[in-house]
């Protein structure tokens, strides 16, 4: 039991460290395009090499665990991650961004394939739902702490300050560059996680059959179902929206309100993940009264409203509403899946890789703001999440699912009588 605990809080850090390392790109883009003089276009590169990743490695992941077993797979991902962090901090470049997040992306991609299973048998099944709850409270924890770290060493690094780190820091870094300081400590964190995981010994994890992977005649028969790839296509509309507001925050506020990225902007960035976790908690409890497409409908409304808001409102607007955005994008991804495996009655192992691929969606969409950017402007080309937003309202109106979410009915039921 001990040794399962300890797994457990471990699976937890490994939730906040892949949250930690993926959702700092919006803070530290304008900085990138700065310090390498990129146009909006190039920078939209950055999150599409990161991103891309999962729709290359998702499926394969599921084949790897199942033939080498999670810790192997663990291990390789975070020596990916700190190869591509430790390269970039050394050799900081586009090109080697580019490169960098790539490899570290695949790294993401293969721990998100792991840890699900591993915490369903580290922590009992009786416990799993709470548990993945908790680890979505750590993932939030990250997201919302990531950017604020940003702020802390572009501030302190080569202003003078007598800190053991700080000093070492200015050691490693130009003193142009000082952001690329958070890239030394993603190397040191990742390096961390690759002894830790090197020395503590896992259970045997036993798939399930909706846990297993097959790429032969299940996969080729969940292919032919459009609702797979409506479904795939709702998941990838999901993450694109989430990115592209995430990622194209800061530089917005800085073009048109001349906020500091370094600062302001950050925090902002920060407050959008944070509301994002908190919107899951009540989404959980709003899952339990309303039916989730409705919830869906809802929630994806109050998005579109609160996106033009930042947009075309003041700069007090803008800093309140961006952030509200990820409050109302909070139930969007845990809806979307549900309602996808509820519609498919088997192979949800393998129908679950295919929608993991859809993270790729938060590769392409922040490319093509990026570019129509160039075109017509940052804040008309954000309009383009209208239509990923679009498409996951419209997931409300047509999905069936075969089983519906299950809803208090009435106050008896609430009270047991």
């Amino acid at each position: 039991m001990q040794r399962n605990t300890f797994i457990v809080v471990l699976i937890l850090l490994i939730f906040f460290v892949i949250s930690f390392l993926t959702n700092i790109l919006g803070p530290i883009i304008p900085d990138i395009v700065k310090s390498f003089d990129l146009s909006i276009g190039l920078a939209g590169f950055l999150p599409f090499s990161f991103f891309v990743a999962y729709g290359i490695m998702s499926i394969p992941s599921g084949l790897l665990v199942e033939k080498y077993g999670e810790k192997r797979v663990l291990l390789w991902a975070f020596s990916l991650a700190f190869a591509g962090a430790l390269l970039f901090a050394l050799i900081p470049g586009f090109s080697i961004a580019l490169f960098s997040l790539f490899v570290i992306g695949v790294g993401m991609a293969m721990l998100q394939v792991v840890i699900n299973p591993l915490l369903r048998v580290a922590g009992g099944e009786e416990k799993f739902a709470f548990n993945s709850v908790l680890a979505q409270l750590f993932f939030g924890a990250a997201s919302f702490l990531s950017p604020l770290l940003y702020s802390f060493l572009v501030l302190n690094v080569h202003s003078g300050s007598n800190s053991f780190l700080i000093n070492i820091l200015d050691g490693l870094v130009p003193e142009h560059l000082k952001w690329v300081s958070l890239y030394w400590v993603f190397a040191v964190v990742a390096l961390v996680m690759v002894i830790i995981i090197s020395v503590v010994k896992f259970p045997k994890v036993e798939l399930r059959d909706e846990e297993r992977m097959d790429v032969g005649k299940s996969f080729g028969e969940l292919l032919r179902n459009k609702y797979v790839w409506l479904f795939f296509m709702g998941i990838f509309a999901y993450v694109g929206t989430e990115q592209g507001i995430a990622n194209w925050i800061s530089q917005f506020l800085q073009s048109y309100h001349g906020v500091d990225p370094a600062t302001e902007g950050a925090t902002i960035i920060s407050y959008f993940w944070g509301l994002l976790t908190i919107g899951c908690f009540l989404g959980l409890i709003l899952l339990k009264l309303f039916d989730s497409r409705k919830v869906l409908m809802l929630f994806t409304s109050g998005a579109v409203i609160a996106l033009l808001a930042a947009l075309y409102g003041t700069k007090e607007l803008a800093l309140f509403a961006f952030p509200v955005t990820g409050f109302f994008a909070s139930v969007m991804y845990s809806v979307i899946f549900s309602l996808a495996l509820n519609s498919v009655p088997s192979h949800h192992g393998t129908f679950s890789g295919i929608l993991c691929a859809g993270i790729a969606g938060g590769a392409v969409v922040p490319l093509i703001i990026g570019g129509l950017a160039e075109l017509v402007g940052l804040q008309t080309a954000m309009l383009f999440l209208l239509i990923t937003l679009g498409y996951i309202l419209s997931i409300g109106i047509w999905a069936k699912p075969l089983v519906n979410n299950d809803t208090i009915g009435s106050i008896k039921e609430i009270f047991g009588k």
